[in-house]
């Protein structure tokens, strides 16, 4: 399994990369039917939700697990 800070790393890549894209995303799907382009839009806010809520769940995890890291820290 990954470290929880590289997977919220690859989740926040993610959640940039599909925000840049989604002014794009219009001249894409431009040639396509009207429903076609509605779907292929309604998708990819759907993704980003997602992208977005799983990034917050990694956030929460990664702050619950460091308030509970036992682990001995090297004195400085």
């Amino acid at each position: 399994m990954l470290p929880i800070q590289t997977r919220i790393d690859r989740a926040q890549r993610l959640l940039r990369m599909l925000e840049e894209d989604a002014p794009l995303l219009a001249a894409r799907v431009r040639d396509l039917t009207p429903e076609r382009q509605q779907s292929a839009k309604e998708y990819a806010a759907r993704l980003t939700a997602q992208a977005r809520s799983e990034l917050l769940r990694l956030i929460q995890q990664s702050t619950y697990w460091d308030s509970n890291d036992p682990t001995p820290h090297a004195a400085d």
